[in-house]
């Protein structure tokens, strides 16, 4: 699909890649600031206690420190992520709730100083009786994290579509099947960090690195009190965010305060340690899983129940509570479909949203059911699941409309290209292949807060000269190659090289968009993107249409050429005028075509500044019922994977030998970014499935807070990978593209448990896949 346009469907070089590559590239903590303070912030060592006192006389004396505030200092205006659901407060203002809860924040000359100052600080605390896992937190007469929220329950859901008891009935195998993950760190390499300005003129600035500037500013204004106008958000280069930057953080808002209690800039960061006690990342899921079957492998039913353990605040609880079920209705066709969700308050750090948010955990427990069920059936799993299939234009039981779906495609190049045919089933003692599915939403189809707001807006201005044009807006980039695909979709909708367009992005002041999450800027900000171009190259055609006395209709760019159809003109007027304006251009490059930068500066002499703006919003998506809103989406990105593994039956010790991926991205914008993307998700599934989980110990401390302990998968363990990129088509996306940034970590949890099951005749129900959990298993499998 990609020969048809000029720019998009190649690979360009990432618009970043020499700032990146010889670290010109500027991140929060490269910045500097005439007159700027460390902060540093004293948090809880206990898991939940009342606070009595705060004593912070001693600080205060220390030579250096210019500020200490506690909850006494700032407003009490609860803030969090879901505005139906706000439970957190800057400091804790009567109790803590976990081992890294804030309690108090010191502005001093250095961070040695500041780091001083939180020392003298002396609280006296009352411990409380705490709940670390979720059995914990359900019992009866268990401790209450949130005296409004009875039962630790954050949020509870409860959805039923079809009929669920006349599918059961219709059902040849009913198949109950539990699974249960590990709490995961995002493992981003840059902690998170925040530098914040208030001038005297009220002007609050923050430089933080977030992947959500617009949410962050409007915490921001709501917390400090500042006007939102009078609230700016810069994110410099970000070092990963995954989902737990997808928020304002206690770093951004004490820095904030800070500033504004000083008068001087204030900067914040956290440590690795105090990145795993923020957390924010992916949750703990208990999933429960009873499907219906007829014989010959058609999906009937799912009754599906889950908990998760969420932490001591809600974060993206509701909105992961509802994932967890709500995109299990497709890709398959699925009638009849239940599901009770349960995210519980724990006395730990917070959860939030991590790529795949919410559904990861349950895509690999389905997936991992329908190849159990296709055992016990007789059939091969992916001619068991190119029978359910779901197709475009089908909508799930529960309101999703497939508008394009590949998945067929996809599945099929997975079985093409591993050898499937060749190798299941005949691989040696050991060895073993498996695969599976997975999709995920090409952008939320609502804000977070209820708005009728524009999801993005885009900003393209034509410099005076013409040579160029300057791209700005709101979007995150955070190493997904935002920057890179929107200077491309700019230079495809005009009609220019991308050598001819600079970007700008990730400021408020550059306009809204919503932020790096649910996979939504390629679609969403490339609608914008692509208006904005389009009104450009609008204005500077009209505009020499006017000078030249032709209809507008007859003229078009390509390639930075003015392209004429019907009879010849003589452009001889337009360049005299044009080379007079820029004396020493007497020779023409482009022979007796007119280019782009001549056009517009013709159209910048007869009406100034040429300026295209562009927004998006979706239109109205989904069902009426409670939650419909989450899961919804313009478009679905979807993908297959083949995984093909290799188990030490002496050891346990599993090695993933070779990836086999294919992805639906309905149209490449860049093919190496989009291959990136996926070489990526296989990664972070690969770390969730064989070795990450974040460890507590009985106190709720984290037993593993560096990536000395904690495990995210180097070069050393990713295997073989062949990447094949699907293009279908999206008709709601710009030209035809979706999401290809989450939707491809689905399957790769799933597919290796899956090849590990077909290695060594055990299914494993509960991750990391470490040695001994696979050592368990073949000893109980020995056992009968």
């Amino acid at each position: 699909m990609g020969a048809k346009y000029d720019v998009i469907g190649g690979r360009a070089r990432r618009v970043d890649a020499v700032d990146k590559a010889t670290g010109k590239a500027l991140y929060a903590e490269d910045l500097r600031f005439v007159g700027e303070l460390h902060g540093a912030l004293l948090q809880s060592p206990l898991p939940h206690a009342r606070v009595l006192n705060i004593d912070t006389s001693r600080a205060l004396k220390l030579p250096g420190v210019k500020a200490v505030i506690t909850h006494k200092d700032v407003p009490a205006t609860r803030y969090g992520v879901s505005p139906a659901r706000y439970d957190e407060n800057v400091f804790a203002i009567d109790r803590v709730r976990y081992v890294g809860d804030e309690v108090a924040a010191v502005a001093a000359v250095d961070l040695e100083t500041a780091l001083e100052a939180i020392e003298l600080i002396k609280v006296d605390y009352e411990p409380l009786p705490h709940v670390l896992t979720v059995e914990q937190a359900l019992a009866p007469g268990a401790p209450q994290l949130h005296g409004e929220y009875p039962g630790n329950l954050c949020a509870e859901v409860h959805q039923e579509f079809g009929d669920l008891a006349a599918g059961f009935a219709q059902c040849d195998l009913i198949h109950e099947h539990k699974f249960v993950n590990k709490r995961q760190d995002g493992g981003f390499i840059e902690p998170q960090h925040s530098i914040a300005v208030y001038d005297h003129t009220g002007q609050l600035t923050l430089y933080s690195s977030t992947q959500v500037p617009h949410y962050v500013q409007r915490t921001l204004s709501m917390v400090t009190g500042v006007p939102i106008g009078k609230v700016r958000v810069v994110k410099p280069y970000v070092g990963g965010g995954f989902g737990p930057k997808a928020e304002a953080n206690p770093l951004d808002l004490c820095a904030s305060f800070l500033a504004m209690r000083t008068g001087k800039p204030v900067r914040m960061g956290y440590t690795r340690a105090q990145v795993f006690l923020h957390s924010r990342a992916r949750h703990q899921f208990f999933h429960t899983m009873k499907t219906g079957f007829k014989k010959d492998g058609t999906i009937v039913a799912l009754d599906h129940q889950c908990y998760l353990e969420g932490g001591a605040y809600s974060s993206f609880g509701i909105a992961t509570v509802y994932y967890a079920g709500s995109l299990l209705g497709g890709p398959y066709r699925m009638p009849h479909m239940r599901y009770d969700g349960y995210r519980v308050y724990t006395n730990k750090p917070a959860c939030g949203a991590q790529r795949g948010h919410g559904c990861v955990a349950a895509r690999a427990c389905f997936e991992q059911q329908l190849d159990i069920v296709a055992k016990d059936l007789g059939l091969d799993p992916i001619a068991m699941r190119l029978k359910n299939i779901m197709e475009n234009g089908d909508v799930t039981c529960n309101h999703m409309s497939m508008s394009s779906l590949g998945m067929r495609e996809c599945i099929e190049a997975v079985q093409t290209g591993s050898g499937w045919q060749e190798k299941r089933g005949k691989l040696a003692k050991g060895r073993g292949i498996g695969m599976a599915t997975g999709f995920f939403v090409s952008g939320a189809g609502y804000p977070i807060y209820r708005s009728d707001t524009f999801h993005c807006t885009v900003t393209i201005k034509v410099q005076e000269d013409g040579g160029t044009v300057l791209v700005k807006t709101g979007a995150a980039e955070i190493g997904q190659g935002t920057e890179t695909a929107m200077a491309m979709i700019a230079a495809e909708a005009i009609g220019i090289p991308l050598e001819a367009v600079r970007l700008q992005s990730g400021d408020t002041d550059y306009g809204v968009d919503l932020g790096a999450y649910s996979s939504r800027t390629t679609l969403m900000t490339g609608h914008a993107t692509k208006e904005a171009g389009l009104a450009v190259k609008e204005k500077v055609l009209t505009a020499l249409a006017q000078e030249l006395g032709i209809g507008r209709e007859r003229l078009d760019l390509k390639r930075g050429l003015v392209e004429i159809s019907g009879e010849p003109v003589d452009f001889s007027a337009i360049r005299t005028k044009y080379i007079k304006e820029h004396r020493g251009w007497t020779d023409h490059p482009s022979g007796g075509q007119l280019t782009f930068t001549e056009a517009a500066r013709v159209a910048f002499l007869k009406h100034g500044t040429i300026i295209g703006t562009g927004k998006y919003k979706p239109p109205v998506l989904g069902g009426q019922h409670k939650g419909a809103a989450v899961g919804t989406s313009p478009a679905y990105g979807c993908s297959a994977q083949v995984a093909e593994v290799s188990v030490d039956l002496e050891t346990g010790q599993i090695k993933v030998e070779r990836v086999t991926d294919a992805h639906d991205c309905g149209q490449a914008i860049n093919l190496t970014q989009v291959e990136g993307q996926m070489e990526g998700s296989v990664s972070m599934g690969l770390g969730e499935a064989m070795f990450e989980e974040v460890k507590f110990d009985k106190d709720g401390r984290v037993l593993n807070p560096s990536l000395g302990e904690y495990h995210i998968p180097t070069v050393l363990d990713m295997p073989e990978m062949k990447c094949i990129v699907v293009e279908t088509g999206e008709p709601n996306g710009h030209f035809a593209a979706k999401e290809v940034g989450e939707g491809a970590i689905m399957p790769t949890l799933p597919a290796i448990l899956n090849a590990v099951h077909d290695a060594i005749g055990v299914a494993i129900d509960e991750l990391p896949l470490t040695p001994e959990r696979v050592l368990k298993a073949l000893a109980q499998a020995k056992k009968g």
